[in-house]
């Protein structure tokens, strides 16, 4: 017998793989009786739209939903807590991310450096990077790493490898763009992955690693700007058991924690736990939840790059580790011109895919043969319509394939989605641009896509279950926490951006729209809608009270809403008091 909150190997289309819960084995309504805690309010249940007045918890379950007055029944004098939240904000169920990186969020500070969205070239060459080396020297580094630099900050004075190797060329240098699709590389760390041979000699070039640009300079040589698989490719070249240890990693479980506590998250998966090419993010998360530690639920990602050998890595996913998801890129970022698109950009090319329909095809059908779930990066039209394309010749519906970010979407995969039971894990956060940008799209992008982004009403109008994402960390400098992603679905302004107009208003969702997208929808994402994900008997009493009230208030206040605590099966495990 597991205990409560153990390692679950489950049988279940709700966990075929690796499911870090709270749950125990046999989840049953808790019978009638004196309640532990009750709770007054407004409280938005998820189920319906309904609002009631009060529920009662019993054994970390929700064991009545309704009126006051039937909940009053439920209190035994001195025993059951009762907190009234009445005119004080709103009552939820807590907030799921569909698709976030806080491994490797919390991770790479503690590995590495970060750069700032504002940080230049210049600033990186002399003071970022000389800090990293003299940080790996100090502490007998075999590799440098960081993350962050901003594309549009860099691409007119990209640093080059020569100008790293200046720095540091006898430690292997890799420095990834905010969006992880770009890395910046030493001549080391190019020799390291093959790329170039220590006599300076160059052994891959340009589309030499399938599904990436090895950028090349007037010389002939790499300039250590690698793009999308390139990067990937060669970053599994450091020495990344040394660099992301088990103990790094489980050290990161409680900061992963406390921020997804704070913010209002109880679930989460996480869009990339091999990020450094090693089990110890898995190992470590197992551990933690075996302590009896994790106050949260966590979805895991196996991802499988287009260089790898499909077969041998399908075949580890499912024989040890066990993650519910396999991840594949199909694009990269249409913004930075290597997403799959159509019209094509204006020099003619459509971007880089990284897979033929027929390898997403089969890669499909192995995976949802091992009871794995499809979660694939795809942003513009022509990669999402590969997607569904290859979940609807070879996916089994009832295994919830998964199209992530989804930038743009043709309008006839709308309904192919919602007939095939394909879900999309949305950007919304995304759905806003700055002033600067909304004049910059029209020279990216031609005709209605220079205008269009992030969808969001037609997902639910073409019932289509749409969950949140924020992809933390690479938050292309929007808000990660609930309410300010909330707060940009409903008005198409990110509120700190001056002079911006709402972007893409018939895309625009309501409140509740939002809230389900945040909520029950994840729960369903993660096959545990039946455990959370809203407030209704017999589920986890997994809720938030917030600070405001997120369905009246002002559209322009809701990000300032924030959880006044924090619910996880009925414990507090967050006061923002």
């Amino acid at each position: 017998m597991l205990n409560r909150r153990n390692f679950i190997k489950t049988t279940s289309l709700a966990a075929l793989g690796l499911m870090f819960t709270g749950c125990g084995e046999n989840a049953t309504t808790t019978s009638a009786g004196k309640a532990d805690l009750v709770v007054y309010g407004k409280i938005f249940t998820s189920e319906d739209n309904k609002i009631v007045e009060a529920f009662a918890v019993k054994d970390g379950k929700f064991v009545y939903v309704g009126d006051k007055a039937g909940a009053e029944k439920f209190i035994e004098q001195g025993k059951t807590e009762v907190i009234d939240h009445t005119g004080k904000g709103l009552v939820m169920p807590s907030c799921g991310n569909g698709h976030a990186h806080y491994s490797i969020g919390h991770g790479i500070p503690k590995v590495g450096m970060t750069i700032d969205f504002d940080d230049t070239p210049e600033k990186f060459l002399n003071e970022i990077v000389p800090a990293a080396v003299k940080k790996a020297r100090e502490n007998g580094a075999t590799a440098i790493f960081g993350f962050g630099w901003q594309l549009l900050k860099f691409e007119n004075d990209m640093p080059t490898r020569q100008k790293l190797d200046a720095i540091c060329s006898d430690i292997p240098i890799y420095f990834a763009d905010d969006e992880g699709h770009k890395g910046l590389a030493n001549t080391l760390c190019l020799v390291k992955a093959g790329i170039m041979s220590e006599d300076g000699k160059v052994l891959k070039k340009e589309k030499d690693i399938r599904g990436g640009e090895i950028v090349m300079g007037e010389d002939g040589t790499p300039t250590g700007f690698l793009k999308e698989q390139a990067g990937t490719y060669t970053r599994s070249f450091l020495d990344n058991d040394n660099l992301f240890s088990v103990n790094l990693a489980k050290e990161n479980m409680k900061d992963i924690e406390q921020h997804l506590l704070s913010e209002g998250y109880t679930m989460y998966i996480d869009g990339w736990g091999n990020y450094f090419y090693n089990d110890n993010f898995y190992k470590a998360a197992q551990e933690y939840d075996k302590e009896g530690k994790m106050h949260f639920i966590l979805g895991t990602t196996y991802e499988i790059e287009s260089w790898m050998d499909i077969d041998k890595n399908l075949e580890y996913s499912s024989n040890h580790v066990k993650p519910n998801w396999i991840k594949l890129f199909i694009d990269g970022t249409p913004e930075s011109g290597t997403g799959f698109i159509d019209p094509p950009y204006f020099d003619g090319h459509q971007g880089i895919a990284n897979w033929t329909e027929e390898e997403v095809t089969e890669i499909t059908r192995k995976a949802n043969e091992k009871n794995l779930t499809m979660h694939i990066h795809a942003m513009g039209n022509m990669a999402v319509n590969r997607a569904v394309n290859s979940y609807v010749n070879a996916g089994k519906k009832e295994l919830r394939n998964t199209i992530v970010h989804l930038r743009n979407v043709n309008t006839e995969d709308y309904k192919r989605m919602a007939e095939n039971n394909i879900y999309a894990t949305e950007g919304m956060l995304w759905h806003h641009n700055s002033a600067e940008n909304q004049e910059v799209m029209p020279k990216i992008f031609q005709g209605e896509m220079a205008l269009h982004g992030y969808p969001l009403k037609s997902f639910f109008d073409n019932n289509v279950n749409v969950t949140c994402h924020s992809d933390f960390p690479a938050l292309s400098h929007s808000p990660d926490d609930p309410f300010g992603i909330m707060e940009i679905t409903v008005t198409g302004v990110y509120h700190i951006e001056e002079g911006a107009k709402p972007w893409w208003t018939e895309e625009l969702i309501t409140r509740e729209q939002a809230i389900q997208a945040l909520t029950i929808n994840v729960a369903k994402q993660m096959f545990l809608e039946d455990e959370r994900g809203s407030i209704k008997e017999g589920k986890y009493a997994d809720f938030l009270l917030v600070n405001k009230d997120i369905l009246d208030c002002p559209a322009p206040e809701i990000h300032e809403a924030k959880p006044e605590a924090t619910y996880f099966e009925g414990q507090k495990v967050f006061s923002g008091k």
